[in-house]
């Protein structure tokens, strides 16, 4: 199955959210966020769902997800579990969080 950042319902879509804490709620951040990867990585169509550390910006998460097709996203979109997290979140952040389609090159 073809990579792409397009919306054909049966392609994979891949993303990359970043996510800047403000000071002192990097905790609290980095807690949210592994309690979405646990959640996310359970929703149908979920091929990668992982949060990482920024190593050179201290309280900056990279989530890097993947999904079936982009039917799939919507759906994962529209669950409790992240409604409630891009609520729960927002005081937390220095910035509005950013979401990069990105495409693998192989």
């Amino acid at each position: 199955m073809p990579h792409t950042t397009g919306r054909q319902d049966d392609a994979e879509v891949w993303l990359m959210p970043v996510f800047t804490a403000k000071l002192g709620q990097d905790t609290a951040l980095n807690d949210a966020l592994i309690a979405l990867q646990s959640l996310s990585r359970k929703d149908p169509g979920c091929l990668e769902y992982t949060v990482f550390s920024d190593d050179h910006r201290p309280g900056t998460f990279v989530l890097i997800e993947g999904w079936v097709c982009h039917a799939d996203l919507e759906a994962h979109n529209d669950e409790a579990h992240v409604k409630e997290f891009v609520d729960a979140v927002q005081p937390m952040l220095a910035v509005p969080f950013s979401v990069n389609p990105i495409t693998p090159l192989v």
